[in-house]
């Protein structure tokens, strides 16, 4: 089956690289055109470096290779403003809003709940909870004036479904995603808008792939990929270390398709079976 989301246009937070790109391609690859912002900046703290201009360029080239257009440009998911702007401009130039993947979000390194710093704590919140929030207020008008229901996929965690220690700040954004979530699908369901969130385990991008997280999992500072490997797959139930992003971006793509049209208020995990354990 191809064409599964011809003609539509879908707007996607965090499309510089990682999940954010793969999700791109793979809707274009289906038919849909692209509105794609990323900050392209370093957050402190996340230990992973952060996306460039470069690498949003990358994702531009990889959407116009399969022959879909794509506008793409820095903006800040904590800044609404911002958001607005660039949805609004990209509805203007593409006609239309019909995918929503409130993909964009940081990792941490690890603290100890009461010993997290009050600007720690805020800037996971603002990025990875606030954020999805600013998305879904930004599009949401676009996709009622549509008339043409529509699809808001907002991007969470086995983090959004079990607990984890030493990253409360994580875990407490991503269940609120979830929360966020059920009361949009409620909300939007007369508007034919159905809503649900994505639960990815580990997944193969810059996010994990990075000494910080190595030493994480393993408590050795010179941790390599290869020693990373066997301790991430002991999180899962099925023997994979991770996922790749393009089951994520499969995962999404059904469930902005018309083969989801009454799946809604859904948390989907992409885990491997990591929320078993």
């Amino acid at each position: 089956m191809s064409g599964r989301v011809e003609g539509k246009v879908a707007f996607i937070t965090g499309a510089a690289r990682g999940q954010g790109r793969s999700h791109a391609v793979r809707l274009a690859q289906e038919g849909a055109d692209i509105i794609a912002i990323d900050l392209n900046e370093a957050i402190p703290g996340t230990g992973s470096p952060g996306a460039t201009d470069e690498d949003l360029e990358e994702t531009v080239a990889a959407v116009q290779a399969q022959g879909r257009r794509i506008l793409a440009s820095r903006a800040d998911v904590r800044d609404f403003a911002a958001i607005r702007a660039a949805v609004d401009v990209g509805v203007a130039e593409l006609g239309r809003l019909d995918i929503v993947s409130a993909n964009a979000g940081i990792a941490s390194l690890p603290h100890l709940t009461h010993e997290l710093a009050e600007e720690t704590w805020q800037t996971m919140i603002d990025i990875n909870l606030t954020g999805v929030w600013h998305t879904a207020k930004a599009t949401i008008p676009h996709l009622i004036a549509g008339g043409r229901g529509g699809a808001l996929v907002l991007t969470s965690s086995a983090a959004g479904l079990k607990a984890y220690a030493n990253i409360a700040h994580y875990v407490s954004a991503k269940h609120g995603v979830v929360g966020l979530m059920k009361t949009l699908a409620v909300e939007l369901a007369p508007h034919l808008i159905r809503v649900n969130s994505l639960h990815p385990t580990q997944v193969n991008t810059p996010m994990i792939q990075n000494p910080a997280t190595y030493e994480l999992f393993t408590g050795d500072p010179n941790a390599t990929r290869e020693d990373f490997a066997p301790v991430s797959q002991a999180t899962n139930a099925l023997p994979v270390p991770w996922v790749e992003p393009e089951d994520v971006s499969n995962a999404l793509l059904w469930l902005a398709s018309d083969e989801a049209r009454y799946v809604t208020g859904v948390a989907l995990p992409i885990d491997a079976g990591t929320v078993l354990k």
